[in-house]
């Protein structure tokens, strides 16, 4: 790619092209969270139940696979509604981290990056209207995943081949995208949840795929504005070999994966069972007026938003008076305060079960708040830590190891315990949380004792 002048800055003081590619990943994150919002409730609800599930197209196959994957894990395997609902909601979430990994490379060699996008959001345009038909439900599935595959990394990318490497105002450009993703993520529930759970499932999914859409069609119009690109050739790269150091900080970060994909189990469970979970157990109806339950990702964005930006303000502040922690250090703390957070839902669970009354969404309240000002103290800094860390020449590798993690979550631990939410008390569902998180921040910590030097800064 070759980046744009410095003097372009016809978008708030960025390339025009930041405008067109913030607005375009917008409408991609409005469709994928919006269709996350409602696809563990309407398996659930809806398509897994007698009547609905014989018309869609191949699930008996579909099924016999994930009675054999999950038949791999037998103190969690049973069948049920619920169980399949979190089995397949999760195991999407999970491979939507995974295509990437072919999408880069098919862009890189082959297509290059605008035709991949292109072809990518054209393709989950599709998927997402075959969500809205029950016989096409898994074709749907499909197409998503691999239209997520060449869309998310590669727009990611041209928003950095917008700036040379030493253009101060990257930094702020990927700020502004970001901020497009997180509004995504607060707006899409809000309208497609109300249209699923309130008047039809379909219309929701419908409502999901013209918000791709839209960012098909002004991906499409911005393109001019895209630096000029050229597909590599598959030329080998002569890389120096790796210092005693450079490998044995691979292997811990390899190492980590599991650790962090354990630590995250409260916060992706949010757009699972816990949807489930919540319109059973919260007062959801307020003035004649019954919330979504999809409408708690709503929730959770705006907290989440709020706490990025108080805990980079706490740790500025915290830097000016004494050290500043290293990368694992804060990751260990962000995942023992998260994981008290589902404390709050084993604490309304039991006065629910004392009570039979739903209670007030002020338990969701200390759930959010707590979860994600751990959180922020996760995800990115995890990122940081595996972009910093990495030996050079292998960055991307390594980023792409990093969010192995969250494929790990949901498939193998999320989504199973997930299909847990109704065989056993649901205090005692949400404490199995926090003992499985609490287990990693415990590991986090002896991996900082005794093997932090390997990652620390040089």
């Amino acid at each position: 790619m070759t980046p744009q002048s410095s003097s372009d800055r016809a978008f708030i003081g960025h390339p025009i092209g930041l405008g067109w590619l913030a607005a375009s990943e917008f409408w991609e994150r409005f469709c994928y969270y919006g269709m996350q919002a409602l696809l563990t409730l309407y398996l659930f609800k809806y398509l897994l139940q007698p009547g609905n599930i014989e018309q869609v197209w191949g699930f008996a196959a579909f099924q016999h696979a994930l009675d054999y994957l999950i038949g791999a894990i037998p103190w969690l395997f049973h069948k049920s509604e619920m169980a399949y609902a979190s089995y397949t909601s999760q195991l999407y979430a999970g491979l939507v981290y995974v295509t990437p990994l072919i999408g880069g490379p098919l862009a890189d060699r082959v297509l290059g990056r605008t035709a991949t996008v292109t072809i990518g959001a054209a393709m989950m345009v599709a998927g997402t209207f075959c969500l809205a038909f029950n016989q096409t439900f898994l074709f749907g599935l499909a197409f998503l995943l691999a239209g997520v595959g060449c869309f998310k990394g590669n727009i990611a990318a041209q928003v950095g081949d917008l700036y040379s490497l030493e253009d101060k105002r990257r930094a702020d450009g990927f700020q502004i995208y970001f901020m497009g993703i997180q509004l995504a993520v607060i707006v899409s529930p809000l309208i497609c949840s109300t249209l699923g759970e309130r008047v039809d499932w379909h219309l929701g999914f419908i409502a999901a795929g013209i918000g791709m859409l839209l960012g098909l069609v002004i991906y499409l119009f911005g393109r001019k504005t895209f630096p000029k690109e050229r597909v590599k050739s598959a030329v080998k790269e002569v890389r120096e070999p790796l210092s005693g150091r450079d490998l044995g900080a691979v292997i811990l970060l390899v190492a980590l994966v599991p650790v962090l994909a354990f630590s995250v189990v409260g916060n992706q469970q949010i757009f699972n069972a816990y949807l489930v979970w919540s319109g059973n157990n919260y007062q959801m109806t307020y003035g004649g007026f019954t919330v979504p339950s999809g409408w708690m990702m709503s929730f959770d964005a705006l907290f989440s938003s709020i706490s990025m930006i108080g805990v980079i303000a706490f740790w500025r502040w915290y830097g000016k008076h004494r050290v500043e922690p290293d990368e694992i250090t804060k990751i260990a703390i962000g995942v023992t305060f998260s994981a008290f957070a589902p404390l709050a839902l084993a604490g309304a669970s039991a006065v629910v079960a004392t009570t039979h009354h739903p209670v007030h969404l002020g338990w969701a309240v200390a759930f959010h708040v707590i979860n994600d000002i751990g959180f922020a103290n996760v995800l990115p800094v995890g990122l940081a830590l595996y972009s910093r860390a990495a030996p050079k020449g292998l960055g991307g590798t390594m980023i792409a190891v990093y969010y192995l993690h969250l494929f790990f979550a949901n498939t193998v631990i999320v989504g199973p315990l997930g299909g847990l939410l109704g065989t056993m008390p649901d205090s005692q569902f949400w404490m199995l949380h926090v003992a499985l998180m609490l287990g990693a921040a415990v590991v986090l910590f002896l991996v900082r004792l005794f093997f932090g030097k390997l990652v620390a800064p040089r």
